[in-house]
């Protein structure tokens, strides 16, 4: 039988006084109640605690070696309480938070510092992946949260939406003064630089008001990421959707021009998914 925190409470008084009846009157007991709890929980260790005459009360071996632990045990029940009412602030937890690379390190990444002040307790592990990995790690439980630009249509996952971010068709001026594209069906003229087969980029802009489902390009190249279908439209390889944040330097330097400005700028939603 473990010993009860009132009887270890009597201990320490005890031992701290080394005066039964000055201990009695600290925990609110007659000195025999005080002695009973005393010989109670020596008969639960199977140890004699303390060494008494009609002159001194002295701590065995056992009672020293308990006395530390006893401290230990009283003062963790003391934090188990303040912990179930609130008093010590969210329980410690680890965050494991996914994303696409290029949004993690231009949004996610900046803002950790300021998620680890306003909630102290948490700590937070990143995840670097793609659209469907992403989901896939969450429904796995492997991470915990994710933040994507995908459409989510897993009715397994609950979502919200954080912000919206705006997409554009781009390229080189070169690259159009070479292949003009004034209409929609210029485009086949231009290889679209995309992340995969899926081209989940380019069907934000071809879902677009003004986008059909019918446009067709000389190729298609996949890059993978997002960084790389930049650096490859930077260098005159074809055309690509991309964030606009992400190009929004090259705009301004002229490095990449928008096509086909007047479809405009083709919003999605920045969503968190769990």
């Amino acid at each position: 039988m473990l010993p009860d925190l009132e009887s270890l409470r009597c201990f320490l008084e005890a031992a701290r006084l080394l005066n039964f009846r000055a201990a009695s009157k600290v925990v609110g007991l007659t000195p025999a109640a005080l002695g009973q709890r005393i010989r109670k929980l020596e008969e639960q260790l199977d140890v004699r605690l303390f060494d008494r005459t009609t002159r001194k009360v002295v701590l065995t071996e056992a009672g020293l070696a308990l006395l530390p632990e006893a401290r230990r045990t009283l003062a963790a029940a003391h934090d188990c309480v303040q912990a179930a009412r609130g008093d010590l602030g969210p329980a410690p937890m680890d965050i494991v938070l996914g994303t696409r690379h290029e949004l993690g390190l231009s949004w996610i990444v900046p803002m950790l510092p300021l998620l680890e002040s306003k909630h102290p307790g948490l700590t937070f592990h990143l995840y670097f992946g793609s659209g469907r990995d992403l989901e896939l790690q969450v429904r796995t439980r492997r991470v915990d949260i994710a933040v994507s630009s995908r459409r989510l249509n897993d009715p397994e996952l609950d979502f919200d939406k954080l912000h919206r971010e705006d997409y554009v068709l781009v390229a080189t001026s070169e690259a159009l003064a070479a292949r003009p594209v004034a209409a929609v069906e210029d485009l086949e003229s231009h290889l679209l630089i995309a992340l995969s087969d899926e081209m989940p980029l380019f069907r934000y802009w071809r879902d677009a008001p003004g986008g059909r489902d019918d446009l067709a390009f000389a190729g298609l190249r996949r890059m993978g990421t997002i960084a790389a279908i930049r650096a490859r439209v930077l260098e005159g390889s074809g055309i690509a959707v991309l964030p606009e944040y992400l190009v929004r330097p090259d705009l301004a330097a002229r490095r990449l021009v928008v096509v086909l400005p007047h479809m405009g700028l083709v919003p999605t939603l920045i969503t968190a998914a769990a």
